[in-house]
């Protein structure tokens, strides 16, 4: 409880001014605070070993020619009666074998025609045999259930796009992907691009979305954020923070009470797109507070971070560009912490 005690002194320290809007504070937090849980989802890169192998040597040997000339011998005495045999001074010519005739089938045949240039050349995939399937439906909670068939597109880096959220996922080996997305609106259209350029989208109505606020705060790569939810008067740490620690998920088939944080992203692929998203009811008298914090990190400390936030408000999404410079590495284990992003969460009830 020594770091929640000094997030709370610090709280009301240090005010840094970011271009989120009107009233909005930065506090940096000192201490060695304990590093954000999985809401960086920054996986380690590993170097690979590389093994130099030298060239294979290539030596050429040289071959001595053998002689064809035969060994000098004495020319014998010549007879009167017979005539000089020319054999016994001269090298026997080694002998060639003889060709052989060429067979009857072969020498009768007439050489086939080449074979069309279209018929060796590999023929372009037609777009029908590369079906792409997007279907939508309705899961709890105002969650939009997204299910993807595309077999031309297996294991692959995609984008998913809803209403200004912007997020990253990969196919399966087959070319698959089942998630889920928070809607932020009734209306919900869902697109989801490849790398190719091409993309694919389907609409659904999610009339469930009338019960509920949403807030969301997106970045890319390693210029992370976290987001706090904080109920009934709650802080850091608390029994009622909403984050990525405690996201207090709903159970399967239950409505949700409270609020509730969803992660969505796939770290995994390249220049990853994250984003969290707190659900709040709307009909509700608890008291909500919603905070963005920065860990101060060697991947973030001494350089200005990117992000956005979102917001659903009367039918609409609200979106905000958001900067923030961080300090440097000397304050590694620190927190900026941007507050009063949402002026009134003071929910009264309807009743």
């Amino acid at each position: 409880m020594a770091v929640d005690m000094k997030r709370r002194l610090a709280r009301g320290v240090a005010v840094i001014a970011i271009a989120l809007g009107a009233g909005q504070l930065v506090q940096s937090m000192s201490g060695k605070a304990p590093q954000p849980h999985a809401a960086e989802n920054q996986p380690a890169t590993l170097p690979q070993a590389i093994e130099r192998v030298a060239a294979t040597e290539v030596v050429e040997k040289s071959v001595p020619m053998v002689a064809l000339e035969a060994p000098a011998t004495a020319k014998p005495a010549l007879s009167k009666a017979a005539a000089p045999v020319m054999a016994s001074v001269t090298a026997p010519a080694a002998e060639m074998p003889a060709p052989k005739p060429m067979p009857a089938v072969l020498a009768e045949t007439t050489p086939a025609a080449p074979t069309p240039m279209a018929e060796i050349t590999a023929k372009p995939v037609r777009a029908d045999t590369c079906p792409v399937s997007l279907e939508l439906s309705n899961a709890d909670n105002a969650l939009i259930a997204v299910t993807l068939v595309a077999p031309c597109h297996a294991d692959e880096r995609v984008v998913l796009k809803h209403a200004g959220l912007t997020v990253t996922a990969k196919t399966t080996l087959t070319g698959a992907l089942f998630t889920d997305l928070p809607a932020l609106l009734h209306d919900a259209q869902v697109e989801v691009m490849f790398k190719d350029n091409t993309s694919v989208a389907a609409s659904i109505a999610v009339p469930e979305l009338a019960g509920m606020r949403r807030f969301a705060v997106q970045w890319q790569q390693d210029d992370a954020f976290q987001l706090h939810g904080f109920e009934d008067g709650s802080d850091f740490g608390g029994p009622g923070d909403v984050s990525a620690a405690t996201p207090h998920q709903p159970i399967v088939g239950a409505p949700a009470k409270g609020g509730f944080l969803t992660l969505l992203g796939d770290t995994t692929t390249d220049l990853p797109m994250l984003a969290q998203v707190y659900t709040y009811p709307k009909d509700s008298q608890i008291k909500t507070e919603i905070v963005v914090e920065a860990a101060v990190t060697e991947a973030t400390c001494g350089r200005e971070l990117l992000g956005q936030t979102l917001q659903t408000t009367a039918g609409a999404v609200k979106v905000s560009d958001m900067s923030l410079a961080m300090p440097e590495c000397d304050a590694v284990g620190d927190y900026l912490v941007l507050k009063n992003l949402v002026p009134d969460m003071t929910i009264a009830s309807s009743n």
